[in-house]
Formats: structure tokens, C-alpha cells, sequence
């Protein structure tokens, strides 16, 4: 752009010198002292000079309204640049407002999501806490428990009494006794009836079982005499053999 407009103002300086020539020209011609040849000779030049000069001014003429319609058209140009520079600005601020928004909503959420995952892990952790420690308390507690059995089993066993030291403790008034003595004295009198009867049944199952016994065998005597004395013994060997089942089922 700079090229073209110095090419105007150089055909503009170009016009404006012939234009005082011209002047010059007109102002200095003599007309007194050539002849008449001459005279024709100079209008012609002068003639043929003023059409050139005409034609320069014509065309310098030309280049002024070319000149100056393409300064129009370039200052519209610059018009419409600024116009789209004005609208690229304001896009780019909207954008980096956006940008600014985006970033803050980012850092907000991030935050966010920091602080719910340190509220999780805390939770996670006071849960943890809680398990183990309900689970120490449950093993203490079994622990305790196992032990407690154990005395209870080593308890029962001192609570067994002979008869001699059941009379001894017996004597005794019961605000006197401790409870463990106490309580011997009645798991005693509770026990030591049932040990009794047992020993009783166990005595009769005995003695029955020895009856019986004696029984079969004195029937299998009796049985083979009759064999011997008793014609159609068969018979009666059959009867004897549905007693001894009947025996053996009493049995």
C-alpha cells in the first residue's frame, strides 16, 4: 500500500510540474521576431505539446479518482479488519471467561470430591476402628468365658462330697457356711439318693440276671429227663422250647 501511494504522489508531482511548465511555456514563446514558417513550425509544436500535456493531465486525472478509490476501498478494508479484530477480541474474551468459569466449576468440584473422599475415608476407618475393636472385646470375652467353664468344671469337681465330710459340713448352721460349702452340701444331697438307687438297680439287675441263670439251667435238666421218661417227648420238647423263648424274652 505504501508503494501505490507513493507512485500517486509521484504522478501527482509529475502533474503539477508540467502544469507550470506550461504556464512557463505560454508566458516565454516570442511572437515577434520568427517568421512566418516558424511561426507555423511553433504552433504545431505548441499544438502537439498541448495535447500531450492534456492527455498527462487527463491521465494523472484518471489516477487521482483510481487513487482515490482505492483509498476508499482500503479504508474500508481497514474498517471491516477492524470490525472482525473488534469480534475476535470479544470472542476471546467470552472464551477465556469461559475458560475462568470452567476452571473455577473444575476447582470447586475437585474440592468437593477431595473433601467426600476424606469423609469416606474417615468413615472407613472409624469403621475399622469399631470391627477390631469388637472383635478384641469378643475374643476377651471368650477368653473369659473359656475360663469361666473351666472353673465351673474344677468347681463341680470340689463340690463332690464323701459322706464323712457331708456329716461334718451338715453340723455346721448354714449362715456359716460359705457358698461354695453350701452349695456342696446340697449337690450332695441331690446326687448322693440318685448314686444310691443306681447301686440298688445295679445290685437286683445282678441278682436277677443270676436267677435267671439258675432258671435255664434247671429247666434244661428237667427238659432232658422228660426226654428220656415221657414217651412222645417230641411233643413236649416243643412246648419247652416256647417256654425257653418266653424265658428269654423276660430276660
Amino acid at each position: 500500500m505504501s508503494r501505490k501511494v507513493s507512485k500517486a504522489s509521484k504522478k501527482m508531482n509529475i502533474s503539477s510540474s508540467l502544469e507550470s511548465e506550461d504556464i512557463s511555456l505560454e508566458t516565454t514563446i516570442p511572437t515577434d521576431d520568427i517568421s512566418s514558417s516558424e511561426e507555423q513550425d511553433g504552433k504545431i509544436k505548441i499544438t502537439r505539446q498541448l495535447i500531450e500535456r492534456k492527455e498527462l493531465l487527463h491521465n494523472i486525472q484518471l489516477l487521482k479518482i483510481e487513487l482515490s478509490q482505492k483509498n476508499m476501498m482500503i479504508d474500508n478494508l481497514k474498517v471491516d479488519y477492524l470490525t472482525k479484530i473488534e469480534e475476535l477480541e470479544e470472542k476471546l474474551n467470552d472464551a477465556l471467561h469461559q475458560k475462568q468459569l470452567l476452571a473455577l466449576r473444575l476447582d470447586n468440584q475437585l474440592t468437593f470430591q477431595q473433601k467426600d473422599a476424606r469423609k469416606y475415608q474417615e468413615l472407613m476407618k472409624q469403621e475399622m476402628e469399631t470391627i477390631l475393636l469388637r472383635q478384641k472385646q469378643l475374643e476377651e470375652t471368650n477368653l473369659q468365658l473359656r475360663e469361666k467353664a473351666g472353673d465351673i468344671r474344677r468347681n463341680l469337681r470340689d463340690f463332690e462330697l464323701t459322706e464323712e465330710q457331708y456329716m461334718k459340713l451338715k453340723s455346721f448352721p448354714e449362715d456359716q457356711l460359705s457358698i461354695p460349702e453350701y452349695v456342696s452340701i446340697r449337690f450332695y444331697e441331690l446326687v448322693n439318693p440318685l448314686r444310691k438307687e443306681i447301686s440298688e438297680l445295679q445290685v437286683k439287675k445282678n441278682d436277677l440276671a443270676e436267677e435267671l441263670s439258675a432258671n435255664k439251667g434247671q429247666l434244661k435238666q428237667l427238659t432232658e429227663v422228660c426226654l428220656i421218661l415221657i414217651p412222645g417227648g417230641k411233643r413236649l420238647q416243643g412246648a419247652l422250647k416256647i417256654c425257653d423263648k418266653e424265658y428269654k424274652s423276660q430276660g
